[in-house]
């Protein structure tokens, strides 16, 4: 969901937030990515058993890199709207920055037992905890800025709140999906794609008839 950031402020508490978010958030892409190995001297059969198990670890992996870059735009564009710091947004920051951090462990459940109840629980528990999170912070910033200018600021306000909403709802309602069926709980997921394209499509549209942008 395409959005514009706010003008750059002037404090460095934030950079130094924003510094800090960019790290966590790189080295949590980078660790996604050690799963997905091939053992040394392989047979040809045996290699390309080897290659078609890492293709759940694949999956995993595109799926968390995704959630992950969702969450580093979300975040970035949130932290823009805030003109200081204090002790809500900082320690929210930082739960944010935990949750993030420990995804690649859920992710690794996710490819090695998809299959099972507990491992897509776990994950959808994960990804719904962090939007939580993202999701307090994006409400703080809204009280913090005041009542929107205008009604076109205000559904902007709306949809950008529901955007987030609907992931924590997805997820949250797939943890306990999951004990009935693993696979409909992931299936659940998929319908995140089109939830998210209307709502950045209605978004945009809220941005165009003035010309000007949403808060």
């Amino acid at each position: 969901m395409e959005r514009t950031p706010p003008a750059p402020r002037s404090g460095g508490g934030i950079e130094r937030l924003e510094n800090l978010s960019d790290s966590v958030f790189s080295i949590a892409m980078t660790l996604l990515v050690l799963d997905i190995t091939v053992r040394r001297g392989l047979s040809d059969k045996g290699f390309h058993e080897a290659l078609h198990l890492t293709l759940p670890h694949i999956a995993a992996y595109a799926l968390s890199f995704a959630v992950i870059s969702q969450f580093w735009l979300d975040h970035r564009r949130i932290l823009a709207a805030f003109d200081s710091l204090d002790g809500k947004v900082t320690g929210l920051t930082l739960l944010g920055l935990g949750l993030t951090a420990l995804l690649p462990f859920p992710t690794a459940l996710l490819a090695e037992y998809s299959a099972q109840p507990q491992a897509v629980a776990v994950y959808a528990l994960s990804v719904t905890a962090l939007n939580s999170v993202h999701l307090a912070l994006l409400v703080t910033s809204h009280r913090r800025r005041g009542p929107a200018r205008d009604r076109a600021a205000l559904h902007g306000r709306r949809l950008d709140t529901a955007d987030l909403a609907s992931t924590v709802l997805v997820f949250g309602v797939t943890a306990p999906l999951a004990f009935v069926s693993p696979y409909a709980a992931m299936w659940c997921w998929v319908a995140l794609i089109p939830a998210k394209f209307l709502i950045g499509r209605l978004y945009r549209r809220a941005r165009t008839p003035s010309g000007g942008q949403t808060e």
